[in-house]
């Protein structure tokens, strides 16, 4: 059971029950084919924009405020399809209770939510989680999401978001996977199967959207909403594969990005909507607009009026407008001047009808309303206990100098040592992040509590705010100093507030805010061993760190068990066993910065970096502060005798990896072994390293395993200039090891 009890629970169940259905099987689809068909018959031109029309009816703001009649009206009269932001489980009965009772054909609503990384449970924000590279705990964190979202009526989610990042000032960075396609694909996979289920028609499965299609996540100095300008080439090589994985998993929806490609919007870009999606990848689903996106064709100043957006938009095949009523207000205008065709407006009402049947609304409308199963499943023991296992597996050692971590536990809970916990994050609850809209924000477990959980008392325990995340406190690091002298270790808990990450949240400084940076160095001055354990939702730049503190801890915003999982790791509960999706710079200026970059006619190489004309910066370094695939553990993984069972292949043949890991520390622990592949010559460039593969092997101090990856014809291949894909004949480098740096290496060659 959940750990708060809703008194009202009863109350709605009761009303409720008279509307559900029983024995309502799934459909087939040509039964389905065959209603959607009769039931288009009915509808008038109204009745179908209104299908195609979208509403907002929640006390979050997802955008710029949109005029728009009151949701009731356009419910009453069949002017809108989809409702956005309606979490109240009352509202949802009331509002579908509405569509199918007052509405001319009584078609029942879709209720849409952005449910990114969970809905009441909260699990660590999706960059956090790719950290774990574990897709089995990813799947399973969106098959919890779904569990709890449809309980309350939501059937549609505005998620998973899979674009690639490569620019950690762009605060969606938060919501994605990282800079890698090979991992963000197989993340995308996953949060699809994880969503929809093995059936739409379960009561518990989600429809997925994936977004934002295509490459947002290049937009210019990484500012929201921002310009993108990429070659087909780069789109294909690096921003398409996950949504292709997502799409080859049966998400049944997809959302166009902000920004434009080739000078056009992408809302109303038929050459990636209707060419690209529909035609070439295949997707017959339902095509939703981002919020205004439709409007801001005009904005954009790529249409002549709104009218000429909406026709833009509905010629690039979409079939839903979020919130604006550009469709309502010109579709039937453009019908009657024969500017738009009534075929195309079927075509977008057949696929939304198509997928109201698909999940049983059509038959029985209130099936997901069921507030038994909120008290059941909302933030219950077995949903906190996988978000807490997630969360372990999301933390990042990035730095744990003379190996001070994990602290002594058995010093602390006898009082022989001291720990002074200090910082903004000490004792805070925003450990959720962006992105998330729970009830039960009050019952986040903070970093004192996780501690305090383990059974260290205050008097071990001691404890200074010190200064706010971007405020200072009136005598607070006077306090913090005070507080820290006392103690023999200093926890340190500086980062983000969930504001600073996530939409419409660009940072050109992607440093610690000031205030905790004048913390910082006025302890730093005690000459005490400090941890640094941050709170955030991107990379940082953490180069003063890096240089000060004694160890350093990624810990992202790691969801409703955030306390018990830094505990955990703190103090040796939990080995550490995070990996990096996104590289993190060691200087601002560094940015974008990747892992799987293309050389230069001048690349940088340690024989020439002391020459001018290479390309390189005068005043720092090219490389990373912690690369991709980079983190530490508290056991000590050592790497040996990579060997390949074949020098050469020819087309279709495949080659054998294999390498020896061993443990050489004195604690048991997981390593994530990481297969990195380098195309030497193309007939384009190719990534100095493209990972292909990755195995987690968990190893008692002393003991070693063999490792084992296959490379075939089709880890091979890339997308070429003319955009076909090919594995063209060659030589190539395999790398294993446990980042994209520190590896071992071999070659071989395809003929």
């Amino acid at each position: 059971m959940s750990n708060i009890h809703h008194p009202d629970t009863d109350t709605l169940a009761a009303l409720v029950a008279p509307y559900r259905k029983t024995g309502v099987t799934k459909r087939s689809e040509e039964n389905i084919r065959q209603s959607v068909e009769e039931l288009l018959t009915q509808m008038t031109l109204e009745e179908k924009i209104g299908q195609m029309s979208q509403c907002a009816d929640s006390e979050f703001s997802f955008g710029a405020d949109i005029e728009a009649g009151p949701t009731e009206v356009l419910v009453r009269e069949g002017r809108v399809g989809s409702i956005l932001g309606a979490f109240n489980s009352h509202r949802t009965f009331d509002l579908q209770k509405l569509a199918v009772e007052q509405s001319r054909l009584g078609i029942p609503l879709f209720f849409n939510a952005d449910v990114i990384h969970g809905y009441q449970t909260i699990f660590p924000i999706p960059l956090g989680w790719a950290s774990s590279w574990n897709i089995e705990q990813i799947r399973e964190a969106c098959v919890i999401a779904a569990r709890e979202a449809t309980a309350s009526g939501i059937t549609y989610n505005h998620g998973p978001m899979v674009d690639i990042s490569r620019d950690a000032r762009w605060g969606r960075v938060m919501e994605g996977a990282g800079e890698d396609p090979y991992l963000g694909s197989l993340i995308a996979r996953a949060q699809v199967e994880g969503f929809q289920g093995d059936s739409l028609f379960s009561e518990e499965t989600l429809i997925a959207c994936l977004k934002h299609f295509v490459a947002y996540g290049a937009s210019e100095a990484g500012r929201d909403y921002n310009t993108v300008d990429i070659s087909e080439w780069m789109l294909r090589n690096i921003y398409l594969p996950p949504f292709q994985a997502g799409l080859e998993a049966g998400s049944a929806s997809v959302m166009n990005a902000f920004n434009f490609y080739n000078g056009v919007p992408i809302a109303g870009n038929r050459f990636i909507l209707n060419d690209l999606l529909r035609k070439e990848l295949g997707f017959d689903g339902m095509l939703i607009s981002d919020y205004g996106a439709i409007d801001e064709i005009y904005v954009h100043g790529a249409a002549r009026d709104r009218k000429e957006a909406a026709r833009l938009s509905l010629d690039a095949s979409m079939d839903i407008e979020m919130v604006t009523q550009l469709y309502e207000q010109h579709l039937p205008a453009l019908v009657t001047e024969g500017k738009i065709q009534i075929e195309q407006i079927d075509a977008a009402v057949r696929r939304i009808l198509t997928y109201k049947y698909e999940i049983g609304l059509m038959d029985d409308p209130f099936r997901y309303i069921r507030p038994e199963k909120e008290a059941e499943y909302h933030f219950n023991a077995e949903h906190l206990q996988a978000s807490l296992e997630l969360a372990r597996r999301s933390i990042v050692l990035l730095k744990n100098e003379r190996r001070i971590l994990p602290l002594p536990q058995e010093g602390l809970l006898q009082g022989d040592m001291t720990l002074a916990l200090i910082g903004p994050f000490a004792d805070s609850k925003d450990l959720l992040g962006a992105w998330q809209f729970s009830r039960y924000k009050e019952e986040t477990v903070t970093l004192r509590e996780g501690l305090q959980a383990k059974g260290i008392a205050d008097a071990t325990l001691l404890y200074a705010q010190g200064s706010g995340v971007n405020e200072v406190i009136a005598g607070g690091i006077e306090q913090a100093v005070k507080t820290a002298r006392e103690a023999d270790v200093i926890v340190l808990a500086l980062g983000e507030d969930s504001e600073m990450s996530g939409e419409a949240a660009s940072r050109m400084d992607i440093s610690i805010p000031a205030p905790q940076q004048r913390l910082a160095e006025e302890l730093v001055k005690l000459g005490k061993p400090i941890v640094l354990v941050l709170t955030n939702g991107r990379p940082l730049v953490l180069d003063w760190y890096e240089q000060h503190v004694d160890a350093i801890v990624e810990t992202w915003f790691l969801g409703s068990q955030a306390g018990h999982a830094i505990a955990d790791v703190l103090l040796g509960d939990y080995n550490p066993s995070g990996k990096l999706t996104m590289s993190f710079p060691k200087h601002l200026g560094q940015t974008p910065i990747y892992y799987n970059r293309f050389n230069t006619g001048r690349p940088v190489t340690e024989e020439n970096r002391d020459e001018k004309y290479i390309s390189k910066y005068l005043d720092g370094p090219n490389d990373p502060l912690y690369p991709f695939g980079y983190g530490l553990s508290y056991a000590h993984f050592t790497y040996s005798a990579l060997k390949l069972d074949r020098d050469i292949i020819k087309q279709g043949e495949s080659i054998t990896v294999r390498a020896t890991v061993t443990n050489t520390g004195n604690m048991a622990g997981e390593e994530t072994v990481q297969m990195y592949i380098q195309d030497l010559y193309g007939s384009t460039v190719r990534p100095v390293k493209e990972l292909k593969g990755f195995r987690k092997v968990h190893l008692q101090p002393g003991q070693s395993t063999g490792v084992e990856f296959t490379i075939t014809e089709q880890d091979l291949k890339f997308c070429n200039a003319a955009l076909e894909w090919v594995a063209e004949p060659g030589e190539f480098k395999v790398f294993v090891g446990t980042s994209s740096v520190d590896v071992l290496e071999r070659t071989f060659e395809l003929i």
